[in-house]
């Protein structure tokens, strides 16, 4: 069983950080059909939100000139932000950007594990974050790369409360009789440069079209479309900006 909805203690919400946001907008656009709308307000920094017909799934965010990486963050679902943290902290991590209010919507902050791969924690007042998941189009699966997984278990439990299920070459998060996400272990074929971090999947209806889409759109095909025994049909993209992101198509166990 896969999430549907947020619910506190799994993915809500996942956004990108792009140098340009109007190029970011065509190329979801044309890989997901997203319709977006960005937030005329002076405050707001150009926060722009995808959605898939009228729900909301996802978020674009300017960078501007200041050179930060161009990257995928995934949001978890919160009841209490301030509580949180609090477990964040004792369980080794930190937080990097404290709470923050979004009148009307929300109130978030942004952490890193033990390891350093950063997430943000959203805790609703108006806004739930995504209004469809496992859907095509929208936020459905989300893997946590890492070189030390005993350690990622021990701090995730202790944070958000989440079931493990660890085979030889994979691990699945679970949350309430729901699988939401996975880990990787980061081996010796991924560069020591690359960090810990979290990746965003997005269902999608085809996996090789959507693949051959992101090359039509200047994007680039990391991992060619491959079938996981038992499991989904998936591919890692990377957008024009150089924001890294998954789609898949569920398989048996979708």
């Amino acid at each position: 069983m896969r999430l549907d909805k947020p619910v506190a203690g799994g993915p809500c919400w996942a956004e990108v950080g792009t140098p340009d946001l109007e190029a970011g907008k065509r190329f979801y656009g044309v890989l997901f059909g997203w319709r977006t709308e960005t937030d005329a307000r002076e405050d707001m920094g150009g926060y722009t939100i995808a959605y898939v017909g009228d729900l909301p799934v996802a978020g674009m965010v300017p960078l501007g000139a200041e050179g930060r990486p161009c990257s995928w963050f995934v949001t978890f679902a919160v009841g209490d932000l301030d509580a949180t943290l609090a477990k964040v902290t004792a369980a080794g991590g930190s937080v990097v950007a404290p709470p923050a209010d979004v009148p009307g919507m929300g109130r978030f902050a942004s952490a890193t594990d033990t390891q350093g791969a950063g997430f943000h924690l959203w805790q609703a007042r108006g806004f739930e974050g995504a209004g469809l998941l496992n859907a095509p189009g929208s936020l459905g699966w989300v893997e946590l790369l890492c070189r030390a997984p005993e350690r990622a278990v021990d701090f995730y439990t202790a944070v958000f409360g989440w079931s493990v299920d660890a085979s030889e070459h994979y691990t699945q998060w679970g949350l309430d009789g729901a699988d939401f996400g996975g880990m990787v272990t980061m081996d010796d074929k991924f560069p020591p440069e690359v960090p810990p971090h979290w990746l965003p999947y997005f269902a999608v209806e085809n996996v090789d079209a959507t693949a051959a889409t992101a090359t039509e759109a200047s994007g680039t095909v990391l991992m060619e479309p491959t079938s996981v025994p038992d499991g989904p049909r998936i591919a890692v993209l990377r957008d024009p900006g150089g924001a890294v992101f998954g789609v898949y198509l569920p398989g048996a166990e979708g």
